[in-house]
């Protein structure tokens, strides 16, 4: 197969670069990724730049011109409100839980935010944000200009990362082959098509925090939580501290969350309590959880989720509130409105 000079030269510098633990600029992140999603682009090269980077490690320098890379690919829509929430993780989190983020979506839509929710069918796990929105009902194949009116006629839609990200799917199949967690692992949150600029990322170990802020921060985020649970969940959790790296007004802090302090007098949550299933399973929680039938450890997690949500998008002005704007939407039937009223546009 015949190939670009220049394409060569760009990646063997690259991959110079990178055996050497020197890392890319923004900018060569963003030429690199733009090639990585390429169909022209040999394999063999796309797999050592994947494969370097990950034994390099990467930065957030890297992780923000990769996003920017595949941002520019995406079919995109536009949402006039501001700030345009997500809620959404990298996976990879030590438990296989039920689909907290998108549960806490219809209650922060409940609450007052607009929400644009990024999400993808399961890739090695039990039950995707796709997969149990699939099971509740919700079409997939809705198109980009479905999901953008039903933005702004029902204040949420979902975005299924297929049908807005063709190119990302270019190296699905190699990634796979590689059997590695690579940087697409980690852009996922950061690529959402809406231009989200208020957002919770749950992550799959404590160092990325910062990392991920600092990316939000470069890719034009205002307002950000990123989190990742002590118990190792890629969530906000309620059975242990959860360490938050929160970007507001341009500064970056971290601290821990005691999920206690929110909950008083209810016993403490164990794993066992937020495990999920397949997509049928998933979708009877979180519709359970949206009508307040089901209450307990499920309940409060996704309340936290929730509150993390309403605070970055200002609607609240500490997490006490949140919490409590949080039952209010479950408790007056907002959350489950929204969710029906998403599925019924969605099937138009």
């Amino acid at each position: 197969m015949s190939i670009s000079p220049t394409v060569h030269d760009v990646f063997t510098e690259a991959l110079v670069k990178i055996v050497r633990r020197k890392n890319l600029t923004e900018a060569e992140s963003y030429v690199l990724f733009q090639q990585t999603i390429s169909e022209t682009t040999p394999e063999t090269l796309v797999a050592g730049l994947l494969a370097g980077l990950a034994v390099k490690g990467e930065t957030f320098e890297e992780l923000a011109g990769a996003a920017k890379a595949l941002r520019a690919q995406a079919a995109k829509i536009h949402v006039a409100d501001s700030p345009v929430v997500d809620l959404c993780g990298t996976g990879g989190g030590t438990y296989h839980t039920f689909n907290i983020s998108t549960t806490a979506s219809f209650v922060v839509a409940g609450a007052g935010c607009v929400v644009a929710k990024h999400g993808n069918v399961t890739i090695g796990g039990q039950c995707g944000s796709a997969d149990v929105l699939a099971a509740c009902g919700f079409n997939l194949d809705a198109e980009p200009k479905v999901v953008e009116e039903c933005i702004a006629a029902v204040g949420i839609g979902f975005m299924c990362a297929p049908k807005f990200h063709t190119a990302f799917q270019r190296t699905y199949a190699l990634r796979r082959r590689l059997g590695i967690r690579t940087i697409f692992n980690m852009l996922g949150p950061l690529v959402n098509p809406a231009g989200a600029d208020c957002m919770i990322v749950g992550v799959f170990a404590g160092e990325l925090t910062e990392m991920f802020a600092r990316a939000l921060r470069t890719l034009g985020v205002t307002s950000a939580m990123v989190v990742y649970g002590h118990d190792g969940m890629d969530e906000i959790t309620v059975t242990a501290p959860t360490r938050i790296t929160e970007l507001r007004n341009d500064e970056i802090r971290t601290y821990n969350l005691r999920p206690e302090v929110y909950f008083p007098g209810e016993k403490k949550a164990e794993p066992e309590d937020l495990r999920g299933g397949g997509p049928q399973e998933n979708a009877t929680l979180l519709r359970g959880i949206l009508d307040g039938s089901i209450g307990g450890p499920a309940r409060n997690i996704v309340l936290l989720n929730a509150a993390a949500a309403i605070v970055a998008a200002g609607k609240a002005a500490d997490w006490r509130e949140g919490v409590a704007m949080a039952r209010h939407s479950i408790k007056s039937g907002f959350a489950l409105e929204k969710l029906e009223s998403m599925i019924a546009f969605s099937r138009r």
